[in-house]
């Protein structure tokens, strides 16, 4: 399968229209901290024929087949094997001090999920990987088979906002301590067994949450998160702008966070004038987040729990 059959970009129409008025102009740098197949990078060096693209990921099959699909566009794509995380590291490698257009299409992508032996569907049976970059850190199954029920209770409940997760983690110490787990069906497998009926009703695939938390554990999802959106906000130019898309309202809080953050001033209570240094930084070019339309759901089921954030920059750092 070639990139471009495998992977629908989400709210493609919406993330250029947000990123459009700071890519117009001569000399506009973006950045995809996300790369994945590279549907957004293809779209964006389309649309702005005069703009540079710096891709990142941190999955070295995606920038192989991402840099396939992006080979026509030559020098203005640069491709960098890197966690969005370490944004700022990068374009200091580059000499690049600031951009006019960041975009984050968050959480795991369409190859990751289609490449069976990756593990990240609980759908079909594959070994319990799930790591973005399978040349470093830990696998889901040796998360399950050697951390202390405590801290899987906790992952469970902090990354997968899982209920159960007291339940789920008694039977996977019981089914560990008779043989490692392996592969995701047995997990599925327990899950299902573990849960009350009650909980088996609703929500979708009962293993659901799990593979959510183990996912961003084994990734460090949300730790990257919480340096990576800061990061972004520091090099964005004024004028320019950052879209993000997140998937569940972990992320989407994180990013609200940030993003109402730069939107508000500083000042302390009470002053008549606020000074310049107090004034907000970003304006808000979304009202809360932005959904993805019925048509898009129907046409990419994946695109149903996406969530969508713009900011422009419009001011410089405070002093």
């Amino acid at each position: 399968m070639t990139s471009e059959s495998r992977h629908v970009p989400v709210m493609l129409q919406r993330c250029l229209d947000l990123l459009a008025p700071a890519l117009e102009r001569p000399g506009a740098v973006v950045v995809d901290c996300t790369l994945g197949l590279g549907g957004h990078s293809e779209a964006l060096l389309t649309r702005f024929p005069e703009a540079r693209l710096i891709g990142l990921d941190r999955d070295k099959e995606a920038l192989r087949l991402s840099g396939e699909r992006l080979k026509p566009f030559g020098d203005r794509a640069t491709l960098v094997h890197a966690i969005y995380a370490d944004i700022a590291e990068v374009l200091d490698d580059l000499r690049i001090p600031t951009v006019q257009g960041i975009l984050f299409d968050l959480g795991v992508s369409s190859m990751q999920l289609d490449e069976a032996d990756r593990g990240f569907a609980y759908a079909q049976d594959a070994p319990l990987d799930m790591r973005m970059d399978q040349t470093t850190g830990i696998s889901a199954a040796e998360v399950l088979n050697t951390y202390a029920p405590g801290e899987l209770v906790r992952i469970l409940r902090q990354y997968g906002e899982e209920k159960q997760a007291k339940r789920i983690v008694s039977a996977v110490v019981r089914g560990r301590e008779k043989e490692p787990f392996t592969n995701s069906a047995r997990l599925v497998e327990l899950i299902r067994d573990a849960l009350p009926q009650a909980a088996k009703r609703t929500g979708g695939n009962p293993a659901k949450r799990t593979f959510q938390a183990l996912r961003i554990e084994v990734n460090g999802e949300l730790s990257g998160l919480e340096r990576a959106i800061p990061a972004a906000v520091d090099r964005i130019a004024v004028g320019g702008r950052i879209a993000v898309l997140s998937y569940h309202s972990l992320e989407d809080r994180l990013v609200k966070q940030v993003f109402a953050a730069g939107a508000a001033n500083t000042a302390p209570p009470g002053l008549p004038v606020v000074p310049e240094k107090y004034q907000p930084k970003l304006k808000l070019l979304t009202r809360g987040a932005e959904l993805p339309t019925e048509e898009e759901i129907a046409e990419n089921r994946r695109a149903a729990p996406a969530r969508c954030r713009g900011v422009e920059r419009i001011r410089e750092a405070r002093l």
